[in-house]
C-alpha cells in the first residue's frame, strides 16, 4: 500500500505544511479531512497525520468532527508519524496539545508512530504531544513565533521518516 498524507486546516498554515512536506517526500496522496470520508484512512498502511491546536488544546473544527469515526478506526500494522501546529507563546500550557490527543488514538487502536523530535528550542510550559523524555511525538512547529525555522525543521524531520514512510 501506499503513503498518504490528512491533514485539516482553518487558516491555511497546516494546509501549506501538509503540501511542504508531501512535496519533500514524493507523496501524492494528500487529503483534506474535511473533504473526504475519514474511512479513506484505511486505503493506506503508512500515513501522517497533521493538525493545529485551537483554544485551551482543543482539536481543529474538521479533526473535531471527524473524531468520532477517526476513534473507530483499526491502526493494527499501519505506520504513523504526525505533525502539529500551535503557538507556544500565546497558548504555552498546551501547546501542540491536537497532536498528542491523535498520538494518543492511534497509539490505543494499534499503530507504530514514528518520527519523535527533540522539544530544544521551543518555548512553552506543557503539551500533551510531550513524552516523558521530553521529545515530542511528532512535529512540532509554531508559524506564529518561529515560522523562520519551519523549513529546516520539515526538512530534517523528512529525512528522519522517509525510510519508514515513503
Amino acid at each position: 500500500m501506499a503513503s498518504a498524507i490528512f491533514y485539516a486546516s482553518s487558516t491555511g498554515n497546516t494546509e501549506i505544511i501538509a503540501k511542504q512536506i508531501a512535496k519533500t517526500l514524493g507523496i501524492n496522496n494528500i487529503f483534506d479531512i474535511s473533504n473526504i470520508n475519514i474511512e479513506k484512512i484505511n486505503d493506506y498502511d503508512k500515513l501522517i497525520f497533521g493538525a493545529s491546536t485551537w483554544g485551551d488544546g482543543d482539536l481543529q473544527d474538521d479533526w473535531d468532527d471527524a473524531w468520532n469515526e477517526f476513534c473507530k478506526l483499526d491502526f493494527t500494522g499501519k505506520t504513523v508519524a504526525l505533525f502539529g501546529l500551535g503557538d507556544q507563546e500565546s497558548y504555552s500550557d498546551n501547546y501542540v496539545d491536537a497532536m498528542g490527543t491523535i498520538y494518543e488514538q492511534v497509539i490505543q487502536n494499534g499503530a507504530k508512530v514514528v518520527g519523535f523530535t527533540s522539544s530544544e528550542g521551543y518555548d512553552h510550559e506543557e503539551s500533551k504531544a510531550q513524552k516523558a523524555d521530553g521529545d515530542f511525538v511528532g512535529l512540532a512547529l509554531d508559524e506564529d513565533n518561529q515560522s523562520d525555522l519551519t523549513h529546516d525543521r520539515i526538512a530534517l524531520w523528512c529525512n528522519q521518516i522517509k525510510d519508514e514512510l515513503v
